[in-house]
């Protein structure tokens, strides 16, 4: 066996799989984190320097989210930068 299957054997019995419960993109977890924080799109440009309408775009997903706005965004609402810019991960599909 190679060592590479071996490593994907021994995550699959670290890490449990869930049921998906839902799409999140990076922009609903925006949008859910903000409001988390009891922040307006206002408020939270205001706190990050973007524009109101670079929020609302980004919680639309009319735009990507990137890592820089992930890590400006993610200071602002106290949260690490890989739960907006990686909000669709699957750890299930990683693994297989």
């Amino acid at each position: 066996m190679k060592l590479g299957n071996i490593v994907k054997n021994a995550l699959k019995e670290q890490f449990l799989s869930d049921k998906k419960y839902g799409d999140l993109t990076p922009g609903k977890a925006l949008k859910i984190y903000r409001e988390l924080n009891g922040l307006s799109q206002n408020e939270l440009a205001e706190l990050t320097g973007l524009k109101q309408a670079t929020i609302s775009s980004l919680e639309n997903d009319r735009i990507t989210m990137g890592i820089d706005r992930a890590k400006t965004l993610a200071s602002a609402l106290n949260v690490h930068p890989g739960l907006l810019a990686f909000a669709d991960w699957n750890s299930a599909e990683s693994v297989a």
